[in-house]
């Protein structure tokens, strides 16, 4: 597979299919990415495991902290990687080693292992690197341009706002702007204006 660039309806597929995503390196630090990532993609249905060594016995947005793959329960459709290039290898051993693998392997932005990604593909393993599933949702889902984000599309149209339970192209329900509801503010304020 060619690393460099994805077609969106890849993507597409992956984030549509994918239930449960354990993410190594997760941090219950509010300002870590992979906090915001992991709070995003859970508002978003997903099942999400946060896997930490250093954080066992603490629990992110709800979900227990485990120290490795192996600790999880069932099956995991996705493995979300939050670690420099040079751990990235280990990491894939251990998903080997899983009774039933992922579906996908999936590395952060910035991140990038052609040796890992070869030898999960050999295994059946999608892979998907130098990427963010949460940007990538986003983007895909056209939240994205409610957040206010350039998209690099000139269009006199504006993207409707989010209202709560409304379908985005991902299939998955909105939840109006996650906790702040500023969508629904957004919403809102159209309807009074209007």
């Amino acid at each position: 597979m060619n690393h460099d660039s994805y077609s969106d309806d890849h993507i597409r597929e992956i984030l549509n299919t994918v239930k449960t995503i354990a993410m190594v390196g997760a941090s219950p630090q509010n300002v870590r990415p992979s906090y915001f990532v992991f709070k995003y993609l859970a508002e978003r249905g997903y099942d999400m495991i946060p896997v930490n060594p250093g954080q066992v016995g603490k629990s992110l947005l709800g979900k227990p902290f485990v120290a490795s793959l192996r600790e999880v329960d069932g099956p995991i459709d996705m493995v979300d990687i939050f670690r420099s290039a040079e751990n990235i290898m280990p990491v894939l051993d251990e998903i080997l080693a899983l009774p039933t693998p992922p579906k996908v392997m999936w590395l952060q932005l910035g991140v990038r292992h052609d040796e890992a990604a070869a030898k999960a593909e050999a295994a059946g393993i999608t892979v998907i690197m130098n990427r963010c599933p949460k940007i990538e949702y986003g983007r895909l889902s056209s939240e994205i341009s409610w957040m206010g984000v350039n998209s690099r599309t000139l269009s006199s149209k504006r993207a409707p706002p989010p209202t709560m339970g409304m379908r985005l192209s991902l299939g998955r329900a909105s939840i109006g702007g996650g906790d702040t509801h500023a969508a629904d503010r957004a919403a809102k304020n159209k309807n009074d204006i209007a």
